[in-house]
């Protein structure tokens, strides 16, 4: 493997019927997980070329649980890797040998709703989308929607910021996020933020999300539920030249609109997409845009009308609105199910950069340069809005050398998105994908300062140690 894991700790690993036991009186029997073959299902996540056999799995029910988990791994020096629902892209929650992966999916319930506030408190284990559809029957509806929120947990999204194909308009987790209840490293539970904004004191929650499960386990959240809109229509833009879509992107953003979602597809995924969703994609053009638009009819008609005008210099081939409730899911369906669309077709690996929005012509062009000169190919798929780039660098895994190529190139892809400013990751976190680019971006004296920090929580580095920091210049304890 090219990416390199700490070497386990030969004691810990000796003492596992020990910790085992342990954790065997802090738990019910079907929430602890020892044999190898249960132990498997939780060796790798969402970067599944990467993988390592788990100590063993807890699967708690409550906080109180957690706490009590926690504390008892403290107390023995066990590491512990959090775990939502495993969909990390980055090799968020892969475990290490001489670790247990505590998983919160038990704690999935809805624990109150107030529509006059606009939250909802939820237990950490609920999935993204479950959020909303506890409180669409009220017309409302939790903004951030990564792709793969059917699956993902709110604890995931405040491990990464998730963000989704509406952050655009609605801001990612960290601007939707008000409080959560936090069990640190040696089982004390805290409580940041609540049910109202900006709560006194300093702003750990902001500290807290985004912190890739390295300050303390997240088991409740409340969190922003917003008014649904009247409606809402994307419209397809098919562009001949990829320069043409990317300019197109900034010209949108540079006039001051913000649709609810900009969403950009080159001819690979388009193709790919369509194969999987028949979703009427354009086959004949290089690029496209979803962009969609909210409001009241006479609003949407509007915002289309400017949008449209602001697109002609660019010379669309195709424009298409949608002019119904299922042409509109269509288009959702082939967006949205590009990751597993394209698995249909090759490995790949997804990056995951950001770039301001008057660059993408140019990166655009070089990421297609970048992957064809490692002998491979690209399709990309991405949030245009806010320059949140997503290609996906296609190999076969059965071809020696194929997936270090793959890996190579998508480091040159996050060297260029820093290059001209943006940085190595905009909602799927650093994990161990990016671990040792983080120089790339930070020097030697804020890597220190983000370690510094890191340690008043965890100084032992027991919590999700293999991951963000490089491990050679790592702060001892």
């Amino acid at each position: 493997m090219s990416i390199a894991f700490p070497k386990p700790d030969e004691a810990v690993l000796a003492r596992r019927a020990e910790i085992v036991a342990g954790l065997q009186r802090l738990v019910a029997p079907e929430a602890l997980i020892v044999t190898e073959d249960e132990r498997r299902a939780f060796e790798t996540d969402g970067l599944t070329a990467y993988r390592q056999m788990p100590l063993a799995v807890v699967l708690p029910s409550s906080t109180q649980e957690v706490s009590a988990i926690m504390r008892f791994c403290h107390q023995n020096g066990v590491k512990v890797v959090p775990r939502g629902a495993g969909t990390s892209l980055c090799g968020g929650a892969i475990p290490q040998a001489d670790a247990i992966v505590l998983g919160v999916s038990k704690m999935n319930r809805v624990l109150d709703v107030n529509f006059a506030n606009r939250t909802a408190h939820v237990e950490a284990g609920i999935t993204n989308l479950g959020i909303s559809q506890a409180v669409s029957y009220e017309g409302f509806f939790y903004a951030p929607d990564p792709s793969s929120q059917l699956a993902c947990t709110i604890a995931g999204n405040i491990a990464m910021n998730s963000g989704g194909a509406h952050c655009l308009k609605y801001g990612v987790t960290t601007n939707n996020l008000l409080g959560v209840t936090l069990v640190l490293l040696d089982g004390t539970v805290v409580q940041l933020g609540g049910d109202h904004l900006d709560s006194g004191g300093y702003d750990l929650l902001g500290l807290i999300c985004g912190s890739e499960g390295q300050l303390g386990i997240v088991t409740e959240a409340v969190v922003r539920i917003l008014r649904a809109a009247e409606g809402a229509r994307p419209a397809l833009f098919g562009f001949e030249r990829v320069e043409d879509a990317g300019a197109c992107v900034a010209a949108i953003i540079g006039a001051g609109i913000i649709p609810v979602a900009l969403e950009y597809m080159d001819k690979p995924a388009i193709q790919i997409c369509e194969a999987f969703a028949h979703a009427g994609y354009p086959l004949d053009v290089e690029a496209m845009l979803i962009v969609e638009v909210e409001g009241s009819d006479q609003e949407i008609d509007d915002m289309l009308r400017r949008i449209v005008a602001i697109a002609e210099p660019f010379r669309p081939k195709t424009l298409k609105v949608s002019q119904s409730e299922a042409e509109s899911t269509a288009i959702w369906k082939g967006r949205k199910s590009a990751f597993g669309a394209t698995g249909r077709v090759a490995d790949y690996i997804c990056m995951d950069g950001t770039i301001p929005t008057g660059q993408l012509p140019y990166v655009l062009k070089r990421i297609d340069e970048i992957v064809k000169s490692y002998g491979l190919g690209v399709a990309n798929v991405f949030h245009a809005g806010d320059g949140n780039l997503h290609p996906l660098v296609m190999f076969n895994t059965n071809v020696p050398g194929e997936m270090e190529k793959a890996e190579k190139a998508g480091e040159d892809i996050l060297r260029l998105c820093v290059e001209v400013g943006g940085c190595l990751t905009g909602e799927h976190g650093v994990g161990i994908e990016k671990r040792d680019l983080m120089t790339c971006q930070f020097n030697e004296a804020d890597l220190a300062q983000q370690m510094r920090v890191r340690g008043v929580f965890d100084p032992g580095w027991l919590l999700n140690p293999a991951k963000v920091f490089p491990l050679d210049g790592r702060l001892a304890a």
